[in-house]
């Protein structure tokens, strides 16, 4: 219970620093980017697993009939590790045991084919301009082979 008193009141605080603003906005941008492609469409913002709230999968997306994890990456222009290179052994633990949990949730809807892709947003210095915005499709998440 005070976990989730906790979460909405950060949510009616807004950001609290201007990462956390930044990583927002790179949010939206990957969601703008990945909407506007052809069949391409959005199931879920930010969901959290029920078993551990820390758990979070940025987007959920249909493309076509893939479901599509996403995890988003927002960094300054020039930063010195890329936001696919962020995306380490410990951050697709975390990625397969949130989306393991929400294909099990599904139940008698699972999706035939689901994918993780992981896209990067890089803000240039003075943030005015538009976002350079990269997608990296079907990166290894899961061993071969696994059944849900």
């Amino acid at each position: 219970m005070w976990a989730r008193i906790k979460a909405w009141w950060a949510r009616l605080r807004g950001p609290r620093d201007e990462n956390q603003a930044r990583g927002v906005a790179g949010e939206r941008a990957a969601e703008a980017f990945l909407c506007a492609k052809p069949g391409w469409r959005l199931v879920a913002r930010n969901w959290r697993s029920p078993k551990d709230r820390r758990d979070e999968i940025d987007l959920v997306c249909r493309s076509g009939e893939v479901l599509v994890f996403v995890e988003v990456k927002t960094r300054a222009a020039g930063a010195l590790v890329g936001g696919y290179y962020a995306v380490d052994a410990r951050k697709k633990r975390v990625l397969r045991r949130a989306c393991g949990v929400y294909l099990r949730g599904l139940r008698a809807h699972r999706p035939v084919t689901v994918r993780f892709d992981v896209v990067e947003v890089e803000w240039a210095a003075d943030e005015r301009t538009e976002p350079v915005v990269r997608h990296f499709e079907n990166v290894p998440l899961w061993p071969r082979g696994i059944r849900w």
